[in-house]
């Protein structure tokens, strides 16, 4: 932990029925979200969706519609007031880098500390190089670094002051996708260290899981579900939910118990969500990880396409019935299209919604 301090650090963030909008027509719709000390929060969902527009309004760039944002108990943006964005101590870091280039490493990480001693300016960039593993790069200049690199500097410069909130908008999304795998987790793990609060916004759910303690999934300026990478995937409350994160397909079954079902795939048993009554039509989300290979099984099944993913692969296999579903196999079965499989289905909770 930092033993820098510019202030009173983020004990809680409260969105209440915020709408906010253009000349008057929402954009973001009655939404509700809370994020507490040290958390990092991410606002995910398909472009358009609102989100860049709700990280605005926090930020205080656009005024609200109607409901409030507060910060540690206090208001600071409601319809008839809103807190300048300088006097929010919230920091940014957008998908434009926009790193000074005539200035060095050391003096763009120092921008946000301008009235405070040159020790304590000397010493809060040192731990921060320290931080972001930039060590020894203080007198070079942006242009000399790579794109993670300069991602780097960009974050420790908008940490130096401290803010109460961190708002980083798309920041990955200009660099290639392995280096946003190593990236992202080395993000994640700064914030941590200096125990401070943010919230990301990104189209990408790997980017999401990696990053964020709580997930909002947005769309059409709604949040469908607010929770933890887990439950957002595993568990989701919306169809909309179901399909943005994560593959997979609906498979028609017939409710048979309070802990089972009937469907293509024979008798499914697992955790219901709901009571509901047996022969109620429904549909069961089935994951790409819940249809497992297995020569010996009695459901077969077509290969229609697969994918080589290195550990194993992913087929799309189609079913007596017509339908076409995901299917895991390990690396060492390589079945030709059209060859036909044994399935399994392996699922212990069971996501289902109605007809």
């Amino acid at each position: 932990m930092s033993s820098f301090s510019s202030g009173k650090a983020l004990q809680e963030l409260n969105i209440r029925d915020l709408s906010v909008g253009y000349h008057g027509q929402a954009v973001v719709h009655d939404v509700s979200f809370d994020l507490t000390a040290g958390q990092i929060g991410c606002l995910l969902g398909p472009s358009g969706c609102g989100k860049s527009t709700l990280l605005r309004a926090i930020a205080g760039f656009e005024a609200v519609l109607s409901g409030a944002i507060s910060l540690n108990g206090e208001v600071i943006s409601s319809v008839d007031y809103l807190l300048p964005p300088e006097q929010r101590q919230i920091g940014m870091v957008f998908q434009d880098i926009a790193l000074f280039p005539h200035l060095t490493i050391a003096d763009n990480i120092a921008f946000g500390l301008k009235g405070m001693s040159s020790r304590v300016v000397s010493n809060r960039v040192a731990e921060l190089l320290d931080l972001i593993g930039l060590v020894g790069y203080e007198m070079r200049y942006p242009h000399s670094l790579s794109g993670g690199q300069q991602q780097r500097v960009a974050l420790a410069r908008a940490m130096a002051p401290k803010p109460k909130l961190l708002l980083m908008d798309e920041p990955f999304s200009g660099l290639d996708a392995k280096l946003r795998e190593e990236l992202v987790p080395d993000i994640r793990q700064i914030l941590k260290h200096e125990g401070m609060s943010a919230i990301l916004v990104t189209h990408d759910q790997m980017e999401a899981f990696a990053m964020a303690d709580t997930i909002a999934v947005m769309e059409s300026g709604e949040i469908h579900q607010y929770g933890t990478p887990y439950q957002i995937y595993h568990r989701p409350e919306s169809r909309f939910t179901a399909r943005f994160v994560g593959q997979g397909d609906f498979l028609s079954a017939v409710v048979c118990g309070h802990d089972c079902l009937d469907s293509d795939l024979g008798r499914i048993h697992g955790v219901l969500s709901d009571e509901l009554a047996i022969g109620t039509q429904v549909d069961l989300l089935v994951r790409p990880d819940d249809v497992i290979h297995d020569d010996a099984s009695e459901f077969k099944g077509l290969v229609m396409s697969k994918w080589f993913r290195g550990s194993h692969f992913l087929y799309r296999v189609k079913l007596a019935s017509g339908l076409v579903v995901y299917c895991f196999a390990s690396s060492h079965h390589n079945h030709a299209i059209g060859q036909e499989i044994g399935i399994n289905i392996e699922l212990d909770h069971l996501v289902v919604f109605s007809k």
